[in-house]
This record gives structure tokens, C-alpha cells and sequence, in this order.
């Protein structure tokens, strides 16, 4: 209802309370700062994890690449492929490796690489742990190299606290030469 005189809404009194009914005019304004906060908040959670699935899709790609690399630089690199570089790779051989392999998006000097080398025993379903201080040569063919690869991932989500979560794999295969 509008008063006649002035042409703008009339207060209005709520029957038995007392109370002044009172416009609700910025009520849509604020409702709509909610709505795209929490909006924004999830879309950008879902980027954030498809992030994460990304370098976790790279961690197991290097991890991949490192026991692939280790595998042909075994102990009989030089005999079996003249002219291969890095013949008798070790640990941070492979590191120096993956460090090199750019990747958008990726600090590669980030990455933990952990190397391990495992010998056949009698059985060949069971593999025993190759000390680098034994004598006997850890990266000869027939053992397995073991790479594990850790990242460090920073998870951002507005309104959320900010978290670092290790994305980590690991990858095994018998060396060859």
C-alpha cells in the first residue's frame, strides 16, 4: 500500500506484535555475495584437485621414466651399448635425470627421488635389499631398480586453509644391462 500524499510505501504495523514491518530491499545484493562465494569457493576446489590429479599424473609418469632410464645403465651399460652416458647410474644420476625433464606447471627441483635396488634370490618372486655398501654391484642385470618419486603439491582453496600434500609413486623394473 502506498500513502496517497507522498506516493511511497506506507509503514505497515504486524497485527499483535507492535513491530514496524521494514522493506527488504539490499536483501538480494547480500544473498548474492553468499551465493558466489560459495560458488566460486567449489570451482575453484574442483580446479585445485584437478591439479593435484595432474601432478599426481606426473609423479607416476616420472617415477615411470626414472626405473626406465635406470634400467638400460645398469652395471653392463658400457659393454652391452658403447657410447650410452651414464653408465653405473646411481641415485643421483636418476635425480639429475628427472630433474631435467620439464613439465609445464611443475618446479622439477621440487621432486625427491629415492633410488633401490633389489637382488634376485633363489625364488624369483622374492627380492632381497642390495646395500650400496656391499661389494658386490647393485645394478647388475637381473636385479630390479626401484624409483620412488615425491612431490611436494600446495592445495589452495579460498575461505579453506592452505595445505602442502606429498604426492608420491614408485615404479620397478628388472635392469636389462
Amino acid at each position: 500500500m502506498q500513502d496517497k500524499r507522498t506516493g511511497l510505501p506506507r509503514i505497515q504495523w504486524l497485527q499483535g506484535t507492535g513491530k514496524v514491518a521494514r522493506r527488504d530491499d539490499g536483501n538480494t545484493i547480500v544473498e548474492m555475495a553468499i551465493g558466489i562465494s560459495l560458488f566460486l569457493m567449489v570451482l575453484i576446489g574442483i580446479i585445485e584437485v584437478g591439479l593435484a590429479m595432474y601432478t599426481y599424473n606426473y609423479v607416476s609418469d616420472a617415477a615411470r621414466e626414472g626405473s626406465r632410464w635406470a634400467i638400460v645403465r645398469g652395471a653392463a651399460c658400457s659393454a652391452n651399448t658403447p657410447g650410452l652416458d651414464h653408465c653405473n647410474a646411481g641415485q643421483t644420476d636418476i635425480q639429475t635425470y628427472l630433474q631435467s625433464i620439464p613439465y609445464p606447471g611443475i618446479n622439477a627441483s621440487n621432486l625427491t627421488v629415492t633410488a633401490s635396488w633389489l637382488t634376485a634370490s633363489k625364488t624369483p618372486v622374492s627380492w632381497s635389499t642390495c646395500t650400496p655398501s656391499s661389494t658386490v654391484a647393485c645394478n647388475l642385470p637381473g636385479n630390479e631398480v626401484q624409483v620412488t618419486v615425491t612431490y611436494p603439491f600446495s592445495l589452495n582453496i579460498p575461505f579453506w586453509r592452505n595445505a602442502s600434500v606429498t604426492v608420491g609413486s614408485t615404479s620397478s623394473m628388472v635392469i636389462s644391462q
